[in-house]
């Protein structure tokens, strides 16, 4: 039977070739799409690329940070190296605000001065470039709902199969009415699904970094169903947190009767297969103390040890 890591590693090696072969298939396309959106002079298939050149960045960062997943935890870094596809979503994410600004700002110029534009390619280009996001993110799918890094990537293909849809609207409508400003309209609207995108990621992103509470758990919850389990007689110094998108941890310090040590590793393991089922914690921290230990606060504050120099 496997190991839990030798599994993990077989489902990240996988996401790793799948990775690449998306990033290969992209970076190919953004050439096609450069050349024939200056063909066209059509800004919404300039945006496309764009946007897709910015999903050859996500998917090289993202393919990285499962690559450093790989690596085994050591000394200097005890939980390895999972909060390095974080790392990664927020710049993806901070990349794909940037991209949006400039968006706008060409979207501004050409509303000013609509060019004119060569529907029929712009369609041809878009429908084509429906078709390869599609499969791309499809590629990228899988697993993309438990890693934060390879979400970022998959919302960034996601969001290239709406906007080139929108680029095939966009152009239907010039070839049939001669409104050149839709080209710029379009960009608009998508540049605005990128933000939406974008900002969904960092927020996630941060909360991680900083270490907060998963946001599906509820920490009152999740108190009493812990005083639940026998043998436990209070919970104080809680905290909840995730390493990454999938992993999450727990520390807590367990009141209990004053019992054997045991009698104590019963009641850890009841705790853990309980906040492992429920709240899909990996990872818990559980100290069991007597009684007579007993705080007055659930949290734990936790306040800089270095004395100060209070000497005028």
């Amino acid at each position: 039977m496997k190991s839990s890591h030798s599994h993990f590693n077989d489902q990240t090696n996988h996401a790793i070739r799948r990775l690449a072969l998306s990033l290969g298939i992209t970076l190919a396309f953004v050439f096609v799409e450069v050349i024939y959106g200056l063909l066209a002079n059509s800004l919404a298939l300039l945006t496309d690329a764009a946007h897709n050149f910015t999903d050859v960045l996500a998917l090289g960062l993202s393919w990285w940070a499962l690559r450093l997943a790989t690596r085994p935890s050591h000394a200097r870094r005890t939980y390895g190296n999972h909060r390095a596809g974080i790392l990664v979503a927020l710049v993806n994410s901070t990349t794909l605000v940037i991209i949006a600004i400039g968006i706008f700002y060409e979207a501004y110029r050409r509303f000013l001065a609509p060019p004119e534009i060569r529907a029929g390619l712009m369609i041809t280009v878009g429908v084509l470039a429906v078709f390869v996001n599609l499969a791309t993110a499809l590629l990228v799918r899988q697993g993309s709902q438990h890693d934060l890094s390879m979400r970022s990537a998959f919302v960034h293909l996601m969001g290239d199969v709406l906007s080139t849809l929108g680029a095939v609207i966009g152009g239907v409508i010039i070839l049939y009415t001669g409104l050149n400003w839709i080209d710029p309209l379009v960009s608009v609207l998508i540049g605005f699904l990128i933000l939406w995108n974008a900002w969904g990621i960092i927020r996630e992103a941060i909360d991680i970094l900083m270490e907060a509470t998963p946001s599906d758990i509820d920490i009152d919850s999740m108190l009493l169903d812990l005083q639940t389990v026998k043998g436990v007689r209070g919970v104080h110094d809680l905290h909840v947190w995730s390493i990454n998108q999938s992993m999450r941890t727990l520390s807590a310090h367990i009141l209990t009767e004053d019992i054997s040590i045991s009698s104590g590793v019963a009641i850890q393991e009841d705790l853990a297969d309980l906040l492992s089922r429920k709240y899909r914690v990996s990872h818990a921290t559980l100290q069991l103390e007597c009684e007579g230990c007993n705080p007055s606060v659930l949290y734990c504050e936790l306040t800089d040890q270095t004395p100060l120099n209070l000497n005028l």
